[in-house]
């Protein structure tokens, strides 16, 4: 499965070169960038809303009904933005990565507030129990962003900034005093439908009615202590996007050339190790996680002083609460 998905994430720089050829010389260059983004600041966008751990400083499941929990966090991404310079009205060129785009450092962040609820504790062997069943959902606010370069700017834009997400838990060890909670999930989060809007002087670089949906998988482990919680694990983000993108170039000479629209697509999986400390207070837990994601193999028509498919530091501050 992991070697299917992998495959499923590639994208030739060669494809994207021809679904350019068809729009008018004067905008291949800016045809090229543009999807550039797309594949640039997608996967960022898809970390940015899954995160580590499903739910927050948990490791196993709740224990059935009378343990739910809900939990409120921000997703951090320490990502990165193209720096996008003028285009080309003479063709497109790939730019080599002896002469890449420059990026500049960009965190994304997003708010989350999620919940577990207990349906099944599971079924008892010797000290723990095995097989216990949480249903997890989410909300993810996704707002609208304007951020400056040294050549321009990009906005991100979502028609709705509200997005709901669902999945299931399933316990392998229940959490005891003797072992730790033992669990493996998947999640289902959609990113509202988005536009990016990217400028550089006269010309515009747009990525209009955005589509991504992320599927992840993870395997979680966790121990409580008296007055600290540790958790952690690894797993699998899926992202399916599908987006129209039109560039427009405004010079005195040759005056207003768009590329029309063109639908593009990208699917990507990539790998996500993380880890977590909760400091417990009562009934509640304060948490700090980092983690990283990387693989995909995901290529751009041009090469950019930090690749596309580079890993990603990210992490997530919160406050989870068990009752």
């Amino acid at each position: 499965m992991v070697v299917v998905f992998c495959a499923l994430g590639v994208r030739s720089a060669g494809a994207q070169a021809s679904q350019c050829a068809s729009v008018a010389i004067t905008v291949q260059d800016a045809c090229n960038v543009a999807i550039d983004l797309f594949h640039y600041v997608t996967p960022q966008l898809g970390i940015a809303l899954t995160g580590g751990n499903v739910i927050l400083g948990q490791g196993g499941t709740n224990g059935g009904l009378r343990h739910p929990s809900v939990g409120a966090r921000v997703n951090l991404v320490a990502g990165s933005i193209p720096e996008l310079q003028t285009p080309s009205e003479t063709g497109a060129t790939p730019r080599p990565s002896s002469n890449p785009y420059p990026t500049q450092d960009q965190y994304i962040g997003l708010p989350v507030v999620d919940a577990s609820i207990g349906l099944y504790k599971g079924f008892p062997i010797g000290f723990t129990s095995v097989g216990g069943v949480d249903v997890l959902l989410s909300a993810s606010y996704v707002p609208a962003v304007d951020i400056s370069t040294s050549t321009g700017g990009i906005s991100i834009e979502p028609d709705s900034p509200l997005k709901i997400g669902y999945g299931v838990r399933v316990g392998l060890i229940e959490e005891t005093v003797l072992v730790p909670g033992v669990s493996v999930s998947f999640m289902l989060r959609d990113l509202p439908t988005t536009t990016l809007i990217a400028t550089t002087g006269n010309d515009s670089l747009g990525v209009t009615d955005l589509s991504l949906k992320t599927s992840s998988w993870r395997v979680t482990a966790g121990k409580s202590f008296v007055g600290f919680t540790i958790a952690g694990g690894m797993g699998q983000d899926m992202y399916d996007a599908a987006t129209t993108i039109e560039s427009v170039i405004n010079r005195p000479v040759i005056g207003r050339v768009t590329t029309g629209p063109l639908s593009v697509t990208q699917k990507v999986t990539r790998t996500n190790f993380f880890g977590s400390v909760s400091i417990n207070l009562l009934i509640a837990k304060l948490v700090a996680e980092g983690g990283v994601i990387s693989g995909g193999g995901f290529a751009t028509f041009n090469a950019f002083d930090i690749n596309a498919d580079a890993s990603r530091i990210h992490g997530a501050v919160g406050l989870r609460i068990g009752f």
